[in-house]
């Protein structure tokens, strides 16, 4: 019995007990998945080494240790997603959810700024995020983050949320994009924007969704802020069907390709910026978080496989939980580091960054806390 075939038997009929509805529903994809592998993968570059989402990546060196970063004054971390490193200065740049997972009602700076060796620079942003999701350091060493304001009520009862802001280093506010506490599919409105990417010439990059209920789109605009366009609906549908579910990380490689954490159908996919669509990676497992640095190393966190359903939706995922590291050019991991404590809905990093010289940050939204991995 092949690999795939031993997971399919476990997953569906190895259960004792009769399947709930959503069980049963994610039975059925699973069945379709395996089904409509050959069509998908005549789609994609069979030069890249592929994996498919029930032939986990799992068993790989891992070359760095690490360790817990402080808060300045006694404070105590909040749920962290987001983290990256500025390209001009190699200085490091981390959200904190105010000591909870809001930022509604508090005083506390939830944007922070750390040199590479993991000392605290200083911090901003006091009153100005909800739910503060994603970050990301532009060319020109700008900051920009996202306050999504999800589904489930998530970074509710404030004023603020719905919106990407450009910050300069300082917190000087640049740019707005999105109009505040509005929920819409507009072209100056998001329904839960989860990160932000920019490219060369200055294009933005919204990835606007967040799990069930939201737009799980793509939005373009330009350097000034004008709307481009946009691609994708909310949906389980196959690599290159413009269907994504929980959009949840943006990056882009020397060539300027986009990738796409597309979280709850456990894949990467991988566009131009005109949105056409080149190819879809599963061997990175369940994305949360994705950073690319200057030489097209590739490092990928995985904060919630599972065979079990997963606490935020999507099929099951075999793939052990953890940071991937591997290469953009042709998809190969090479280096895998574990999860040392997987339980619940998220463990361990969902945002990573790293150094050009491979020292990697992980911002962990279930265990509170952001993790410096240096080689040993």
């Amino acid at each position: 019995m092949s690999g795939s075939t031993l997971f399919l038997v476990l997953m569906v009929g190895a259960r004792r007990r009769v399947m709930a509805p959503c069980r049963l529903r994610w039975a059925l994809v699973v069945v379709a998945a395996v089904l409509a592998w050959p069509l998908a993968l005549s789609a994609q570059n069979r030069n890249a080494p592929k994996a498919r989402w029930w032939e986990p990546v799992n068993e790989l060196p891992n070359p760095w240790r690490g360790r817990r970063l402080p808060l300045p004054d006694g404070r105590q971390w909040g749920s962290t997603a987001g983290v990256d490193v500025d390209p001009t200065n190699g200085t490091v740049w981390i959200i904190d959810r105010c000591g909870s997972n809001t930022c509604v009602g508090s005083d506390l700076d939830p944007i922070l700024q750390y040199d590479a060796e993991g000392n605290f620079l200083k911090s901003f942003g006091s009153g100005m995020f909800a739910f503060p999701h994603g970050i990301h350091i532009d060319l020109e060493g700008n900051v920009w983050v996202t306050d999504p304001l999800p589904a489930d009520g998530r970074g509710a009862g404030g004023n603020v949320g719905q919106q990407v802001t450009k910050f300069s280093a300082y917190g000087d506010v640049l740019m707005e994009l999105g109009t505040k506490t509005v929920t819409g599919r507009g072209t100056n409105t998001f329904s839960s924007p989860s990160d932000v990417v920019v490219g060369r010439n200055g294009d933005i990059f919204v990835a606007d969704g967040h799990a069930e209920g939201t737009n799980e789109r793509i939005v373009k605009f330009d350097r000034s802020g004008r709307y481009l366009m946009e691609w994708g609906v909310p949906g389980f549908g196959p690599c290159g069907s413009n269907q994504f579910s929980s959009l949840h990380a943006l990056e882009l490689d020397s060539q300027g390709r986009l990738f796409v954490a597309d979280r709850d159908n456990n894949r990467i996919q991988i566009f131009d910026q005109d949105g056409r669509y080149l190819e879809c990676w599963h061997q990175f497992g369940r994305p949360s978080g994705i950073h690319i640095d200057s030489n097209d190393i590739m490092y990928v966190a995985d904060s919630e496989s599972s065979t079990e359903l997963p606490e935020y939706g999507g099929p099951p995922s075999p793939f052990a939980r953890g940071i991937r590291v591997g290469s953009a050019k042709d998809g190969s991991v090479q280096f895998f580091i574990p999860d040392p404590d997987p339980r619940g809905g998220s463990s361990a990093a969902e945002g990573v960054a790293a150094t050009d010289d491979g020292v990697i940050f992980g911002a962990e939204v279930g265990p509170r806390q952001v993790v410096r991995y240096e080689r040993r």
